[in-house]
């Protein structure tokens, strides 16, 4: 279920999702978006800094956005069915601190969490609350591999109940 601002705790953990990145999409990504030789064939990215084929930055961003979305659209489905009501989830007013801190490689699998940093209320939109995160994505090794710090609007029971 989608918790409304009040009850979000700072420390909260929510697993998005895994996904593992094949050499084929790893491709397709790149010749339409981030078309550099290390994204492209393993031919280009051996002559490169990373020695082997390796996903585009933007690429891991993507699937990050791929998965959240899917959870929270499955967290809304389960609270439908089961007949509780849920948070409506707002925009986001931007991110900062994003890291692409280790390459990933054909064949790697990452996990992606997110985990509440903190909380703001909104004094210009006061049935809003804000929430901030780390978003994390760790490899199969358990190593962390990409992160930023994100910020969304999430809406206030009280909203609901004036």
């Amino acid at each position: 279920m989608i918790e409304f601002f009040e009850d979000i705790h700072e420390g909260s953990t929510l697993e998005l999702g895994r996904y593992t990145f094949r050499k084929d999409d790893i491709i397709r990504f790149a010749e339409k978006y981030d078309p550099q030789p290390f994204h492209l064939s393993e031919e280009g990215a051996a002559k490169t800094h990373f020695g082997r084929l390796c996903a585009s930055g933007w690429h891991t961003a993507s699937v990050f956005m791929k998965l959240f979305v899917a959870k929270l659209k499955a967290m809304q489905e389960e609270a439908r069915e089961a007949g509780a009501s849920f948070a409506k989830i707002g925009p986001s007013p931007g991110f900062e601190d994003l890291k692409w801190i280790k390459p990933v490689f054909v064949g790697d699998t990452l996990t992606y969490t997110r985990i509440v940093t903190g909380k703001t209320e909104s004094r210009s939109r006061p049935e809003w609350g804000l929430v901030h995160s780390d978003m994390l994505a760790h490899n199969q090794d358990g190593v962390l591999v990409f992160s930023f710090k994100a910020t969304v609007f999430v809406e206030r029971l009280r909203a609901r109940s004036d």
